[in-house]
């Protein structure tokens, strides 16, 4: 699927690996050093990585931010990203084709076995349903465990810190985790996924 990218919006790279059972230490220790390879390029904004939940099956997915496209292709073009890439022959079994995504779209990971299919975001109707699942939640959260001590606070202060603690948990892990745990809903044509 074809996306056009504005040059001064944030862009994201969203990576699916799957690594070999007996080689999890050495990943584990690759995607560190090139995570930190990463955070030294100019535009460079974040990184998170999903690990799997069953080590049978060791799918990562690693989440890369910049600030713009000019600054993730002059990562993702560099001599030092490739000789990265160069270093994990033999730890993955399978890397997926890189997804670029913008927005509030990073929030819904990549699906289990989403290379054999185009990438296709949910429909719009089923984000809203998640994003009510996510939020309502942390909100109840926020007032139960903040709501004493942002009483004394005026109610503006008291309502950035709240929104500041429901969106750092939105973002990771809850979205994240929400995603995986209902792609089987979200992304119906996958493979391995039943119909709902």
């Amino acid at each position: 699927m074809h996306q056009s990218y504005s040059s001064s919006e944030p862009v994201t790279i969203i990576i699916s690996e799957v690594v070999a059972p007996d080689r999890l230490d050495e990943y584990e220790a690759w995607t560190q050093g090139i995570n930190q390879a990463a955070q030294r390029w100019e535009g460079f904004m974040a990184v998170e990585v999903l690990r799997p939940r069953d080590n049978a099956y060791a799918e990562y997915v690693v989440i890369i931010r910049f600030d713009s496209y000019e600054h993730l292709r002059a990562w993702v073009t560099s001599e030092e990203y490739f000789h990265w890439i160069e270093q994990s022959r033999g730890l993955i079994e399978h890397r997926s084709v890189h997804h670029m995504a913008h927005g509030l779209e990073v929030w819904f990971a990549v699906p289990r076995n989403e290379s054999t299919r185009s990438y296709e975001q949910p429909p719009y109707y089923k984000k809203v349903i998640l994003g009510v699942l996510a939020v309502y939640p942390l909100i109840l959260l926020s007032n139960a465990l903040l709501g004493t001590v942002l009483e004394p606070l005026p109610p503006k202060l008291g309502l950035l810190i709240s929104v500041l603690f429901v969106s750092s948990l939105l973002t990771y892990p809850v979205m994240p985790m929400l995603t995986h745990l209902l792609d089987f809903w979200l992304y119906p044509s996958s493979p391995d996924t039943k119909p709902t």
